[in-house]
């Protein structure tokens, strides 16, 4: 009987006037405010992060049966390494006090508002506990990485996820977000990327084309006439799901940025001109592969889903709705093209990173300096309007440089890194190891154990 009260004054707890609950809590407006604008955050972070689940279905999906389990399970070590390389030294790096090219302090956050006054002054104005920020700035760091890993698929060897993902979390990513997002230079001569399509999408994305050139294509992916061979990714619907998944976590990406769901509502906003993008690669890269191919292609309109969403990162906050779906559906087609291109000139780039996260990412960061509205850029604060819209070139060239500049920057690096590492551990698998997957070489099972038993006792186990 006692349970069954208590249970009922629960219920009723949660129907009660807002009034009510105002006065029994005592909370002002800009408390209630503060929780509810901690909770959208908070929530907008768990959305991000569950885009790894996205990714895991994407990319197990687009490459074969004898890797699947290995291509998911490495996106669970690499955000466990990335959570605690962030907190130790890449948040720091990213948002502590510091110079226009780099943060010099916060690292090791202990959560303490001492620490965020004495070296985090970005946030320590915030009514948003920085346990909550840093969270939602570690979900935005685990996806970049995780595009990253996109360049490595179907032959990377399993301790340089160790290596790379740790140097990448720490000497890369935080370096650029700090240019853009912690105070730095780019930041202060108002380059306008709201959510990321440079800071995220094209540092993930230029990584893994490094990585793509340094470790050459896969087994059987070329001819001796170098025309490419066709390797099917093992399972359409998992890459379907996969992308419905980012689809949805992109809410928390682009919208969880305006880091408030109180005053006027913005974030509808950008939700809106998020969501639109999509369709509208989504439908274009359709389209487009339907006429090139004479066949409607479904992992081509699945890139044009995540193409435009990657440009809109950017421009969500600055643009109309109607320029969003301009911006999306030319994400979609340029993709597509680019995609095919790629191929053809010899860079086997099984999930599309860089055609999809760094052309993209390009296209998305040069379109607030041409659709940018006088209106929207007040309201962001950040920047000026674009060409269209009476702003010149001038933004238009801020975002280029900074393009230009943070593609160099995680070039070099990347290089740097990347070609140490094949110089001593090594890069990639061994032949043998590739052809009979990365399951078993580097871990002992497959992610389809009866299947492959089964493959491989009829002599298939290469084509898988």
């Amino acid at each position: 009987m006692l349970r069954k009260m208590m249970v009922s004054l629960g219920l009723l707890s949660l129907f009660a006037p807002a009034g009510m609950a105002l006065a029994a809590d005592d909370k002002t407006p800009a408390q209630l405010a503060a929780a509810i604008d901690s909770v959208w955050v908070m929530l907008a972070a768990i959305l991000v992060i569950f885009m790894q689940a996205g990714f895991a279905l994407l990319e197990a999906g687009s490459t074969r049966m004898k890797n699947a389990g290995h291509v998911a399970g490495k996106t669970i070590l690499t955000f466990g390494l990335c959570a605690i390389a962030f907190w130790a030294v890449g948040f720091g790096l990213a948002f502590g006090d510091g110079n226009s090219f780099i943060g010099t302090g916060g690292f090791f956050l202990d959560g303490t508002a001492d620490q965020v006054k004495a070296s985090i002054s970005l946030f320590a104005e915030s009514p948003i506990p920085i346990g909550i920020l840093f969270l939602f700035q570690l979900a935005f760091a685990g996806v970049s990485l995780a595009i990253a890993w996109g360049g490595f698929a179907e032959r990377g060897k399993l301790p340089v996820y160790f290596i790379f993902g740790i140097l990448y979390t720490i000497i890369i990513y935080p370096i650029v977000a700090h240019w853009v997002w912690g105070g730095g230079w780019l930041g202060a001569i108002g380059m306008q990327d709201f959510a990321g399509s440079t800071v995220v999408h094209l540092q993930g994305a230029t990584a893994a084309l490094v990585a793509t050139l340094l470790l050459k294509p896969r087994i059987g992916k070329y001819n001796k006439d170098k025309t490419p061979n066709l390797i099917p990714g093992h399972n359409q619907v998992l890459s379907v799901l996969g992308v419905i998944i980012l689809w949805i976590g992109w809410f928390g990406f682009n919208a969880g940025s305006t880091l408030s769901a109180t005053g006027d509502g913005f974030f509808g906003h950008v939700a809106l001109t998020t969501n639109l993008a999509a369709a509208a690669g989504a439908v274009a890269a359709l389209i487009v592969s339907w006429i090139y191919f004479g066949k409607a292609d479904i992992p081509s309109m699945l890139n044009g889903v995540l193409a435009a969403l990657v440009a809109i990162t950017a421009a969500c906050a600055f643009v109309t709705p109607r320029d969003a779906i301009i911006i999306g559906a030319i994400a979609g087609i340029v993709t597509f093209f680019t995609a095919q291109w790629f191929e053809k000139a010899g860079i086997d780039d099984p999930v599309y990173a860089f055609s999809v996260h760094g052309i993209a990412g390009v296209w998305g960061t040069l379109s607030t300096g041409i659709f940018a509205t006088p209106q929207l850029v007040e309201t962001v604060g950040i920047g000026k309007a674009g060409l269209l819209y009476g702003g010149g070139f001038e933004q238009l060239g801020v975002q280029a440089l900074g393009v230009v500049g943070a593609f160099l920057f995680v070039l070099v690096l990347s290089f740097i890194i990347l070609y140490l590492i094949k110089v001593t551990i090594g890069l990639r698998v061994t032949e043998e190891e590739e052809i009979i997957g990365l399951d078993l070489s580097e871990h002992g099972t497959y992610g389809y154990p009866e299947q492959m038993k089964k493959a491989a006792a009829g002599g298939q186990t290469h084509s898988l």
